[in-house]
């Protein structure tokens, strides 16, 4: 069916059409300060127009992408909102300034004013779905699932075939360990093909439910992932990428060029391995359970001294002679997509099939106390296992799995490096994750 044009125009705007359509015809040209001027002269002279007074709101939001002004941003946002407090406001001109005022407000950050808006659209248009939807969206983004959760339950009750509603509801799910119950929500969602649906997230949390229940089909969902371009292959299925990087699964030392960081790891891991020991001897609390949600079962705890790019200083205090030695390495100590930790795992543990975050980074894994059998890690189609004091090196944007059925508890050193074929600039610039 063929979408109708929105009615903009209410009665008294008709009658100014003209004017209001020679304006619009500057903003649609692209010259945003002429429009601009031309719809404060129309807003000046007839206060009571809608449509002059969003015309005006989309000029500023038009000038501020082209001066790139937040300040001229807010201007946008505000007039927008003044547009619904006036009277006899068409409702398809009070549903655009409002989705555009939440959407613009997201952009700037302003997470909880953009609820507060996507809230009132929904409270004026209670039988409209998308806005609902809309809604659940902004709680999502700012950590609230319970209230994003309870949004989507409407809307499925309303529209139980709304794809959008369900891949987020079954996302949602999916984040509370509802494994099982997450799958049909994804499925169904993805095979929708409704707008907003195709997104790798989906496609991710869908492929690990399915893995995590031993269906081969999740492998399905990753080579669709893939064709859809949102993973860069079936193996490699991290979210946050620099494009044209080097990507192959295992890394020897001289292939990463961090050969002299490698040296000085295999030579002082006796060093790194006795201060380790230590700390979990002494203060065992210092060890955290790996909280990312990816077990399986079984025991696999933590001590971490960079994350992020940041330097712990209290835990480097317990381990002062392996920081000092790593000091060194800004490959690794400055890589703000990575960490730098101390990793145990105690024996019946199983760390499911998963991915990290990004391609940006390559992970080293020191062994340091390595129980003689049953120790192994798969990444992509590989298993390798470790030896005290060598350095085996992965890229953990492949799907990879570890087990741990030896007799004794494993100790590992992590270390994350930034992928050499960064640039210095990247290195700087990119977000740290």
């Amino acid at each position: 069916k063929k979408k109708k044009k929105p009615k903009l125009l209410n009665k008294f705007d008709k009658t100014i059409k003209a004017e209001l359509d020679a304006a619009e015809k500057l903003r649609k040209k692209g010259k945003a300060e002429e429009a601009l001027r031309a719809f404060e002269a129309l807003v000046n002279q007839y206060p009571q127009s809608p449509r002059a007074r969003y015309g005006k709101a989309q000029s500023e939001d038009d000038l501020a992408e082209k001066m790139r002004s937040n300040e001229m941003l807010q201007k946008a946002i505000n007039t927008y909102d003044e547009v619904v407090s006036l009277p006899n406001v068409p409702s398809d001109l009070i549903k655009l300034s409002l989705k555009r005022e939440a959407d613009r407000q997201q952009f700037l950050g302003r997470m909880r004013g953009s609820l507060v808006t996507l809230q009132k659209l929904v409270q004026l248009f209670p039988s409209d779905t998308s806005f609902k939807n809309d809604l659940g969206v902004g709680y999502l983004l700012i950590g609230d699932n319970s209230n994003a959760k309870k949004v989507y339950e409407e809307v499925l009750s309303l529209a139980p075939n709304d794809g959008f509603a369900k891949v987020h509801y079954g996302f949602i799910l999916k984040a509370e360990n509802k494994i099982a119950e997450s799958i049909p929500y994804l499925k169904e969602g993805l095979e929708s093909g409704d707008p907003g649906t195709d997104d790798g997230r989906f496609y991710f949390h869908l492929g690990d439910a399915l893995q995590r229940m031993g269906d081969k089909d999740a492998y399905k969902w990753y080579e669709l992932g893939y064709q859809r371009g949102h993973f860069a292959s079936v193996w490699q299925r991290s979210l946050y990428n620099v494009k044209g990087l080097k990507a192959q699964p295992w890394w020897t030392a001289r292939e990463t060029g961090y050969t002299e960081l490698v040296k000085s790891l295999e030579k002082n891991w006796k060093l790194i391995r006795d201060e380790g020991l230590a700390v979990m001897d002494k203060k065992r609390s210092l060890f955290l359970p790996e909280d990312e949600n990816l077990r399986e079962k079984g025991d696999w705890s933590q001590f971490t001294l960079w994350q992020q790019g940041r330097k712990n200083e209290n835990a480097c205090k317990s381990v002062p002679k392996t920081c000092a030695l790593l000091e060194r390495f800004p490959e690794a100590t400055g890589c703000r997509r990575g960490q730098i930790k101390y990793s145990i795992m105690h024996p019946g543990t199983h760390v499911w099939p998963h991915t990290g975050p990004t391609n940006c980074r390559l992970r080293m894994h020191l062994g340091l106390v390595i129980p003689k059998e049953g120790c192994r890690i798969r990444c992509a189609q590989e298993n390798r296992s470790w030896e005290e004091g060598k350095v085996l090196i992965f890229d953990d944007s492949f799907e990879h799995e570890v087990w741990q059925d030896a007799e004794d508890y494993r100790l590992i050193f992590i270390v994350d490096v930034w992928h050499p074929e960064l640039t210095a600039q990247q290195r700087r610039t990119l977000p740290a994750i």
